[in-house]
């Protein structure tokens, strides 16, 4: 009998902070997250490396596709501007969220994958592999906190996804 009180409390313990934490999570801040996700594109789509770096936090970490790792907003921005001015000039990029999960009320996992087109007629650089239509195909992890009632990316995970690897079209 004693053994059954333990298992219940150790279930009760394991669930009880996830279900609190789903109900503490304010409907506007997943509408912030879509919102930051959207003018992210956006920004992307006009090559303002300024703009695509407003939400990332100034102590904030990023892996690049190629496995390359920076820090600091600053960086973030400077790399971004290269790219812009380089490989992904004039490119579109689409996104589309495919996992919200917010481990506290101020911690939230956003998981995109996204599809990048328009690369000039040099194509993509080696080690890219482009899908069939000729698009960079990722899968992008940001790790946001709100600090201050503001949604920051501490934490930008960007992985190529294999061409092969087969994906819904996006939205």
């Amino acid at each position: 009998m004693k053994v059954n009180y333990v298992l219940i409390a150790l279930i009760l313990a394991l669930t009880l902070p996830a279900a609190i934490t789903e109900a503490q999570v304010n409907s506007s801040d997943k509408d912030t997250i879509q919102s930051i996700i959207q003018q992210e594109t956006e920004d992307w789509n006009k090559g303002d490396a300024k703009g695509y770096s407003r939400c990332f936090a100034s102590d904030g970490t990023f892996t690049n596709i190629l496995g390359m790792f920076f820090t600091g907003k600053e960086e973030f921005e400077k790399r971004h501007q290269q790219i812009f001015a380089g490989i992904f000039r004039g490119t579109a990029m689409k996104q589309n969220i495919i996992s919200l999960k917010f481990v506290r009320p101020d911690v939230a996992l956003v998981e995109t994958l996204t599809w990048t087109s328009g690369f000039s007629k040099a194509g993509l650089p080696p080690g890219m592999h482009p899908d069939t239509k000729g698009r960079l195909r990722t899968r992008l992890l940001q790790v946001m906190v709100k600090e201050k009632g503001r949604w920051k990316v501490v934490s930008y995970h960007n992985v190529e996804v294999n061409p092969e690897v087969l994906l819904p079209e996006p939205q």
